[in-house]
C-alpha cells in the first residue's frame, strides 16, 4: 500500500512592493499614516547609524562592526509588532530592533567600541545582550519563552537567525523544543542570501528556509523582508497567535553592504547581484509610499537627516567620554575572587598599572 501521510506548502507575504504600491487587502487596519511615518523615520534612523559606524570603524574609533544595510525593514517592521512586555533576543545585527525598542543610543556606541557595559541593557527595553555566536541566541529564546508559558504571562518572545545559522543543530533543537512545547516564539530567519561569503544556494537545499519548520510542527511564512509593512503584519499576527505556540517567518532580503567591516564581499559577489537588490530598497519603497500620498517631501527628509547628525554626533560624544573601570576585569570573572586573581588584583592596585 502506498498512501499519502502528509503534505503542507508556505505562503508568501507582500503588501509594499519595489514602487511603494500596497495591496490594500493586506494592508495593516492599524497601520495608519502616522505609524508608517514612524516606520520611515526608524528605518531611516538605522541606515544613518550604520553609515556612521563604518565611518567610525574606519576611523579606528570603532571595533568590528556589522552592518545591517538593505535588512533594516526586517528588524524595524518585527520590533514594531512588538507589545511592551514582549522579548527580543537578538543575534549580531540587529541594530533596528535595539533603536525601535530604546536601548539609548551612547550604550550603543559603547558596545561597538567594545566595551561590554553597553549590553547592560536597561529593563524597559526588554531585550538581551548582541549574541555572536551563530544560532546559540535561537536555545535562549526558546528557553525565556518556555518560562513566559510556565509563569503564565502574556509574553511573546522573538528571535532572529541568519540563513546561515539555519544549519546550525541549535537552530533545530530550538524549533523541536518550542514546537512540542508550543512556547509563545516568534523566530524570524533573517534570509539576506550570505552567510559570509557562503550563498544561500549553497546553505541549503530546500526551496525555501521557512518550510524548515514544518517538521517541528510550526506555523510557517515566507515575508518580503524589505516590506516594513509585511513583516509588521507577519509578525503582529504571530505574536497575537503566540499563546497557540510558535510561528517561524522567513524575511527574505539581503545584505547590501559587507558582512562586517573586515569582509570585503566584492571577492565572492557581483555588483549587479547588489544592484538588483538595491532595486527592492526597503527605505525608497516606504519614501515613495509617503511622497505618493503627500506626507512627506524634500524639506522633511532634509530637516529629518539634520535631526539624526545632530543626535547620532551626540551619543558618539558621550560614548567616547565613556571610561571603563579596570577593576572590571578581576570582580566578574568568577563567582567570588580566589587568592591568586586576589593577589593580581592587588598588585594592579599598588602599581596603579591602568593609569598607564
Amino acid at each position: 500500500m502506498l498512501k499519502k501521510v502528509f503534505e503542507d506548502s508556505i505562503d508568501y507575504l507582500q503588501v509594499l512592493d519595489e514602487n511603494g504600491k500596497v495591496d490594500a487587502a493586506l494592508f495593516p487596519k492599524d497601520v495608519d499614516d502616522k505609524k508608517i511615518l514612524d516606520m520611515y523615520k526608524y528605518l531611516s534612523f538605522t541606515r544613518a547609524v550604520d553609515t556612521k559606524c563604518i565611518s567610525l570603524q574606519r576611523q579606528g574609533r570603532l571595533s568590528t562592526y556589522a552592518p545591517s544595510i538593505g535588512e533594516e525593514a526586517t528588524q524595524v517592521g518585527s520590533a514594531m509588532a512588538l507589545r511592551p512586555n514582549d522579548m527580543f533576543v537578538p543575534n549580531f545585527r540587529q541594530h533596528g530592533t535595539f533603536i525601535v525598542r530604546g536601548l539609548p543610543l551612547d550604550m550603543f556606541f559603547i558596545y561597538w567600541r567594545g566595551f561590554e557595559n553597553g549590553c547592560m541593557i536597561p529593563q524597559n527595553v526588554h531585550g538581551f545582550p548582541y549574541m555572536v555566536p551563530v544560532a546559540t541566541q535561537t536555545l535562549h529564546a526558546v528557553g525565556i519563552a518556555f518560562a513566559q508559558k510556565y509563569a503564565k504571562r502574556d509574553v511573546a518572545v522573538i528571535t532572529y537567525v541568519g540563513d546561515g545559522g539555519t544549519s546550525e543543530g541549535d537552530f533545530y533543537e530550538a524549533m523541536n523544543f518550542a514546537g512540542v512545547f508550543k512556547v509563545p516564539l516568534v523566530l524570524i530567519i533573517e534570509n539576506n542570501q550570505w552567510a559570509i561569503s557562503v550563498p544561500r544556494s549553497r546553505q541549503s537545499a530546500a526551496e525555501t528556509l521557512a518550510q524548515k519548520g514544518i517538521a517541528a510542527g510550526i506555523k510557517c511564512l515566507q515575508v518580503d523582508g524589505n516590506d516594513v509593512v509585511a513583516v509588521y503584519k507577519a509578525v503582529s499576527d504571530a505574536i497575537a497567535d503566540a499563546k497557540n505556540g510558535p510561528t517561524l517567518i522567513e524575511c527574505v532580503t539581503y545584505r547590501v553592504s559587507m558582512h562586517t567591516t573586515s569582509d570585503d564581499p566584492t571577492k565572492y559577489r557581483s555588483d549587479d547581484e547588489v544592484k538588483k537588490w538595491i532595486a527592492k530598497d526597503p527605505i525608497a519603497r516606504v519614501k515613495a509610499y509617503l511622497t505618493g500620498k503627500g506626507l512627506w517631501n524634500d524639506s522633511m527628509e532634509a530637516g529629518m537627516q539634520d535631526d539624526f547628525k545632530k543626535e547620532i554626533d551626540e551619543a558618539v560624544e558621550k560614548a567616547e567620554a565613556f571610561k571603563p573601570d579596570p577593576k572590571e576585569l578581576f570582580e566578574h570573572i568568577y563567582s567570588f575572587m580566589p587568592q591568586s586573581l586576589k593577589d593580581e588584583y592587588d598588585e594592579a592596585l599598588r602599581e596603579n598599572f591602568w593609569q598607564g
